[in-house]
């Protein structure tokens, strides 16, 4: 049976919420267990420098980021766990993608393009305040998940986009140095990728409406009550769609439980008795580690020693495989003869591609680009990303009768669409010789 890499990581900028436990480190920790499975999981310090200039809040971020896990039930025997910082060979990888990632695909990236727009909104000058770091953040992202050749990477619905920037970055390095990366696929749990908060919006720490994962009771008792409800009474039915409330109790719940939960809605439940409901069903799941926790808070040096451990261990992989890299672009000995190039079979790998990612907007868009990442076709948004998935599937069977009758569903069409897809639609001799390329009619979010 051949073994799956899962990876996953969390930026140490604040303390962990339950937003952070459902959509990452409870499903990844479920991952870690099962059989056949090679699970990489890392505290994200780097990309804490982009976010926050206070060392304090990133060493005790650190700290509480790392008991979270080990308390969640994370096995340090059996992953590999890691302080991302602990591992020179990252931004080393970071640089040399770089060197191929094209800025074009940087600019769409949503941390970058809220930056501008806010910059827009403002007055200001696009980039003002704007940083190389937060520019470069999905390169540093895709070194984190290209180094360890992560097959599956947990992540919130948000971050789908930077799971198709590594592949993007992975594909075209393959391009040009040979086959030495496979291509990540994101993996999203459908109910529970992002949890809201107090006010209803995606919990974060940005809107400081969280519900910390491991206060103590009173204290989440007393936040829950805060959840923002409407104003309809006891005895009043109440709608579960759109409830902040009823959505974090789905993220804990067992479906007979949030069947049991909707129907109480339905009979009028007191928001008073719904949110004591809440508040104990994630007591009952949380409470018992709560005290764990507590014991790596404080005792930090066992935590540094577990997390020194993983370095050592992760290292035990990116040490070999960043002097394959080193040697494949020609950071070699002098001595070292130099390969020769392949032309042929690199004409036979320059086919155009369509690429699917969803943007800020909720939508899901696709594009067709040729070899040379220029675009040739672009879609308007689906509601869904098999509605998406569907119209590249039927591009690629007709060809120019399918650019008619999907005009509508198209923003905008280059002179050289219909050759491509006439090129993707006709057989391949050898189809196992493109390297990278993807099933046309393939998801966003692949099947975990």
């Amino acid at each position: 049976m051949s073994t799956l890499r899962v990876l996953t990581g969390i930026t140490t900028t604040g303390t962990p919420h339950l937003g952070n436990y459902v959509g990452a480190i409870r499903p990844a920790i479920r991952a870690s267990q099962a059989a056949g499975t090679d699970s990489f999981y890392f505290l994200a310090d780097y990309h804490a420098l982009i976010k926050t200039d206070d060392p304090a809040r990133i060493q005790r971020s650190t700290l509480e980021i790392a008991a979270t896990w080990l308390a969640g039930g994370l096995d340090p025997e059996r992953v590999t766990f890691y302080r991302q910082s602990d591992i020179p060979e990252i931004p080393e990888l970071t640089w040399f993608l770089t060197c191929v990632t094209g800025k074009g695909i940087l600019n769409r990236a949503h941390a970058y393009k809220a930056a501008v727009d806010r910059n827009a909104a403002a007055g200001d000058e696009p980039d003002n305040d704007v940083t190389a770091g937060l520019f470069m953040y999905p390169v540093l992202m895709g070194a984190d998940i290209l180094m360890f050749n992560a097959h599956k990477v947990p992540v919130g619905r948000d971050q789908v986009q930077h799971i198709e920037m590594a592949r993007d970055m992975a594909q075209r390095f393959n391009h040009a140095y040979g086959a030495h990366f496979v291509l990540p696929e994101a993996a999203v749990e459908e109910d529970v990728a992002l949890l809201p908060g107090l006010d209803g919006r995606k919990m974060s720490k940005s809107y400081d409406n969280t519900i910390p994962l491991f206060a103590p009771r009173e204290q989440m008792k007393k936040l829950i009550a805060g959840i923002v409800t409407d104003s309809r009474g006891p005895g009043e039915p109440k709608d579960t769609e759109g409830s902040a409330l009823f959505q974090i109790f789905q993220a804990f719940a067992e479906p007979s439980e949030t069947a049991e939960f909707r129907r109480a809605f339905e009979g009028g439940i007191s928001w008073a008795d719904a949110k004591q409901a809440l508040f104990e069903r994630i007591d009952r799941e949380v409470g018992p580690m709560r005290a764990t926790y507590q014991r790596y808070i404080d005792d930090p040096a066992s935590v540094e020693r577990v997390l020194l451990a993983g370095a050592q261990k992760a290292r035990r992989t990116a040490s070999p495989f960043i002097a394959t890299l080193r040697h494949a672009v020609g950071l070699r000995p002098l001595g070292t003869q130099a390969e020769k190039t392949k032309p042929a079979k690199a004409a036979k790998a320059a086919v155009p591609a369509f690429k699917q990612y969803r943007e800020a907007d909720g939508l899901f868009y696709f594009k067709l680009v040729d070899a040379g990442g220029a675009l040739l076709l672009q879609s308007q948004g689906f509601a869904s990303p098999r509605e998406a998935g569907q119209a590249i599937a039927q591009l690629t069977r007709e060809g120019a009768a399918g650019l008619t009758a999907l005009a509508a569903q198209l923003a905008s069409t280059a002179p050289g669409a219909a050759a491509a897809l006439a090129q993707l639609a006709a057989p391949k001799a050898d189809p196992g010789s493109v390297a990278g390329e993807e099933d046309p009619g393939a998801a966003v979010e692949p099947r975990a």
